[in-house]
């Protein structure tokens, strides 16, 4: 992601391990497929009382797009992800202290597997 150094103090509350990430995002790369841009938007919704992000992929010619809804279920902080495919999962926050000591991971069992989705700052991009 490239947006240059932030703060990646956390905020107040359950949600606030968010606050870094709150913004639009832009990744761009060439990749085997082609040109890559993903477009990542993360926003409080609903009073602060969730976290939404849209995510849009193009690549090869083709948009993959993903909506998702991150709160607390039984103290436990929640996602339920939809997308242009017709799929959807939901996970869970996990530990990825293996990837960075400051990384924010959910985890998902997918039918070919346990899936994880990790944010972690980077000093020289924002965060990856």
């Amino acid at each position: 992601m490239d947006k240059g150094i932030i703060n990646w103090k956390k905020g107040r509350g359950k949600l606030g391990l968010f606050k870094p990430l709150l913004g639009s995002w832009i990744a761009e790369q060439k990749s085997e497929m082609g040109y890559m841009k993903c477009t990542r938007t993360f926003k409080q919704v609903l009073n602060g009382n969730y976290i939404e992000l849209n995510a849009k992929w193009e690549f090869g010619g083709k948009i993959y797009e993903e909506m998702a809804i991150f709160g607390t279920e039984k103290d436990t902080i929640t996602f339920w992800s939809f997308t242009s495919d017709g799929k959807k999962s939901n996970g869970y926050l996990a530990n990825a202290s293996d990837i960075h000591p400051d990384a924010i991971c959910f985890e998902a069992q997918m039918p070919a597997g346990l899936a994880r989705m990790i944010y972690w700052p980077d000093q020289n991009s924002g965060f990856r």
